[in-house]
């Protein structure tokens, strides 16, 4: 496209009014509403009341593009303005969104785009980190873009700085759309973006059916650079080499045959030394239910997007939770087929983490001991002969990690450092030595021994009362926000989201929010379904109409999370009534 907007019309002052109480809103600017009106009345509010930026509420038609002022701030201190940007024909080829993954990828790279050509000005707009996730900002339609963008509307004090607005609405904007245009952009970085993201899915869509829960590429760059940043190591790291024994060769529809370690279904340890890189593998296979920008490293390092991360969390609110197959015998006398505690013990915390993961789908665990409860996990013989079977109520994990493989096909993959007890039950052991894998699984069973399982009865399923997952504050008006990566502010309760360790972008915690907001007035969470179902309805309008559904009444940005996070911040909701166990 060329461009399409030259200057503005003459300057007028817009006064600030008398003095005393609240204003009423200024009514919406009426007539005509189009790019030439917009730039008269920005320049002729110069100097004017801030507040009087809320006329410009409603659309503005740019031609080829509509401008929509969806909310604008009421002083400069406030949170930033909201403003659609809807492209009716950006020139994108049918190939780039006709396929949903396409779709999806070719938003990532437009968003991404669009946040360097608005470097420097007022406006900004969410792209995320180092993954493509569905998210509100940035939307392809048929042939064209929808933008959700910020602005913070500039001013002088609580004066409006009706000439910097203008640069941005009427400038910036048209620049933008201009530099978003298929003809515009390096088409074949684009296509090539889709084309990684494409070659992910169909990565993690082979895994199932070769018997794998997840597949680690040769030459992947695990390390990242450092604790604060998700960014590659910039130099230094050792590019995955995967072991001969476990090694697998999968054709993708774009890069062609890659080669890489396939973790096998099953129980499998990672072990090794401190330091040696267990936990970067781990968290790697943890991001790998999300696909990853070209250049992450981490591209063809992908898992089953069923794959839930486990952790003890001590403090935790549990509702109903059907903790029996760990807790048995309590000697307060307690059910612990239908379990709830305000404050729960690190052990109950992840035997609920557990229960609730797999109540709900999960076929894989991911678990790090350095973020579990060790009584939970092992008991050694000393222990047992001291404190006998009657007087323990907790069943460990090591008792119960192959009757979940064996009844319920759920695989583990467990990070171990400091206890071999679990090569008694371990189907495969990768030891990491300096960043190389080696596949140590017989010289493991060597030194295993035989050992009896418990038996893990399937949790029963929970029915939610709806009327307890409440987003209303005491004024009537309903409120989703979140605060940093650590709470989520639902209604009038602060979810901890801390230990969910799988969200990897705040807007994910936005976005979990909204879908509890959605599970309700949407009609699936209606006190007859089980959670595990409303979740399933709930999936299947997301995919029948995209992320934006959840967000129809939300002014800000928000990304698409997974059923496993939306279920672990309702648990987390310290409101949450169960009405029924089935």
């Amino acid at each position: 496209m060329a461009g399409r907007y030259g200057g503005g019309q003459g300057r007028r002052h817009g006064g600030g009014g008398g003095r005393g109480g609240r204003r009423p809103e200024p009514e919406p600017i009426r007539g005509v509403r189009d790019d030439a009106r917009l730039s008269s009345e920005l320049l002729a509010m110069d100097g004017g009341s801030y507040g009087r930026y809320k006329s410009l509420k409603g659309d503005w038609d740019f031609g080829d593009f509509t401008l929509t002022v969806q909310h604008a701030q009421s002083d400069p201190f406030a949170p930033p303005s909201r403003v659609r940007v809807l492209v009716h024909d950006a020139g994108i080829p049918e190939s780039a969104w006709a396929d949903p993954v396409r779709r999806r990828a070719t938003a990532d790279y437009l968003g991404r785009r669009a946040r360097r050509l608005l470097k420097g000005s007022l406006l900004k707009i969410d792209t995320g980190g180092q993954e493509v996730i569905e998210r509100s900002s940035c939307q392809v339609t048929e042939g064209g873009i929808d933008l959700r963008i910020g602005v913070d509307l500039p001013g002088r004090g609580r004066r409006i700085d009706g000439r910097a607005a203008e640069r941005e609405l009427c400038g910036t904007v048209p620049d933008l759309v201009d530099g978003l245009d298929w003809e515009e952009i390096d088409a074949a970085e684009a296509v090539a973006f889709a084309d990684s993201v494409a070659d992910t899915v169909a990565l993690r869509s082979e895994l199932e059916g070769r018997g794998l829960v997840a597949f680690v590429a040769d030459g992947a760059v695990l390390p990242r650079r450092s604790g604060v940043s998700d960014q590659p190591m910039a130099g230094g790291a050792v590019p995955f080499d995967s072991p001969e024994s476990l090694r697998v060769s999968v054709d993708l529809p774009h890069r062609g045959t890659v080669t890489g370690m396939g973790v096998p279904e099953g129980i499998t340890l990672i072990v090794g030394g401190g330091f040696h890189g267990k936990s970067t593998l781990l968290h790697a296979l943890e991001r790998g239910v999300y696909d990853h920008i070209p250049g992450d490293g981490r591209e063809l390092v992908v898992t089953r997007a069923d794959a839930v991360k486990i952790r003890a969390e001590e403090g935790r609110r549990v509702e109903r939770t059907d903790v029996s197959p760990f807790v048995r015998g309590l000697p307060t006398g307690a059910d612990t087929g239908d379990f709830r505690t305000e404050n729960a013990s690190g052990s109950t915390s992840q035997a609920a983490n557990i229960c609730e993961a797999v109540e709900i789908g999960s076929r894989t665990l991911l678990v790090d001991e350095d973020s579990t409860a060790t009584n939970l996990m092992i008991r050694d013989e000393r222990m047992q002969a001291l404190v006998h079977g009657d007087r323990e109520p907790l069943v460990p994990f090591i008792d119960l990690v192959r009757p979940l493989r064996r009844d319920h096909g759920v695989s583990t993959v467990l990070v171990m450092g400091g206890s071999g007890d679990y090569f008694d039950v371990a189907d495969h052991v990768v030891m990491l030595d300096a960043y190389h894998p080696h596949d140590v699984t017989d010289r493991a069973r060597e030194l295993a021994r035989e050992r009896s399982d418990a038996d893990f009865a399937r949790p029963r399923a929970r029915v939610v009362d709806p009327s307890s997952v409440d987003d209303t504050t005491a004024r009537g008006r309903g409120r989703v926000k979140r605060r940093d990566m650590d709470v989520l502010v639902f209604g009038e309760h602060d979810i901890d989201v801390r230990s969910v360790e799988q969200f990897v972008d705040p807007g994910q915690i936005t976005g979990a929010g909204l879908a509890l907001r959605a599970l309700v007035r949407g009609g699936h969470l209606d006190g007859a379904r089980t959670l595990s179902e409303a979740l399933d309805s709930l999936e299947r309008r997301l995919a029948e109409d995209g992320v934006t559904v959840l967000g129809a009444e939300f002014g800000g940005d928000y990304a698409l999370p997974r059923r496993y996070e939306i279920a672990a911040v309702l648990n987390r909701l310290r409101a949450l009534r169960v009405a029924e166990l089935r």
